[in-house]
C-alpha cells in the first residue's frame, strides 16, 4: 500500500453506537492494533494476538468487518487464505451525543480500552528490568496535577496530538532501525 493510499484512509470519526460496541471487547481491540500497521493478517495470524483460536478469531474479524472498521486485503498468493486489514489507519471516537444509546456505548468501549492500557502498563512494569537499558531508561509514567481553563485543555490536547503526529505510521511509514511500537496514552481529565 502506498503512503496516499494510506492518507485516504487515514482517520474514521466513530459517533455509530453499534460500532463503538462492536470495538468494545478486548480481543477485537488487540485485533484492531494488530492491524493498525498497516500490515495483512490472515485469522490465525490475528489469533496469535489476541489469545484466542483461529475461528474464534476469525467470528470477530467479521463482526469488526461488518462496521466497516476491517476488510478484505489482497490476497498473498494463491487465494485459499484470508487476509485482512484495517479499514482505517487510525480512530476516533466522538461521543458527544445526547442519545443514551451512544453514550452508554462510548462508556461501554471506554472501559475495555483502558483495562487494555492497564495490562499493557503492568506488562510492561513486570519485565521492565529485562529490557535494555537504554529502552528501561526512556519509557516511563509522570503524573502532574495542572490548572487549566477548558480552552487551555484544548489546546494542550492539540498540541500532544502535534507532537506525536509526525512518529506515526502515516507520516513515518519506514521508522529507522531499533525502533519498536511504543504506546503513548495521554489523559487529561478534571481531577477535583
Amino acid at each position: 500500500m502506498t503512503q496516499s493510499e494510506d492518507r485516504t484512509r487515514h482517520r474514521a470519526t466513530i459517533r455509530d453506537p453499534q460500532v463503538m460496541r462492536a470495538m468494545a471487547h478486548p480481543a477485537r481491540l488487540a485485533i484492531m492494533e494488530f492491524l493498525s500497521d498497516g500490515a495483512g493478517a490472515t485469522a490465525t495470524e490475528c489469533a496469535e494476538v489476541c489469545g484466542l483460536s483461529p475461528s474464534a478469531t476469525s467470528y470477530h474479524l467479521r463482526a469488526l468487518a461488518k462496521v466497516g472498521l476491517v476488510e478484505e486485503a489482497p490476497s498473498r498468493g494463491d487465494g485459499r487464505e484470508r487476509v485482512w486489514r484495517a479499514a482505517h489507519v487510525s480512530l476516533r471516537i466522538d461521543a458527544e451525543s445526547d442519545s443514551p444509546e451512544t453514550l452508554s456505548a462510548a462508556r461501554d468501549l471506554m472501559d475495555v480500552m483502558l483495562a487494555r492500557d492497564e495490562v499493557q502498563i503492568g506488562r510492561w512494569f513486570d519485565n521492565a528490568e529485562s529490557e535494555p537499558k537504554e529502552w528501561y531508561d526512556a519509557a516511563g509514567l509522570t503524573r502532574q496535577q495542572v490548572y487549566l481553563t477548558a480552552t487551555e485543555l484544548t489546546e494542550l490536547f492539540r498540541t500532544v496530538e502535534k507532537l506525536l503526529e509526525p512518529y506515526g505510521r502515516i507520516e513515518r511509514p519506514d521508522p529507522p532501525e531499533g525502533a519498536r511500537k511504543v504506546g503513548v496514552l495521554f489523559r487529561a481529565i478534571p481531577a477535583d
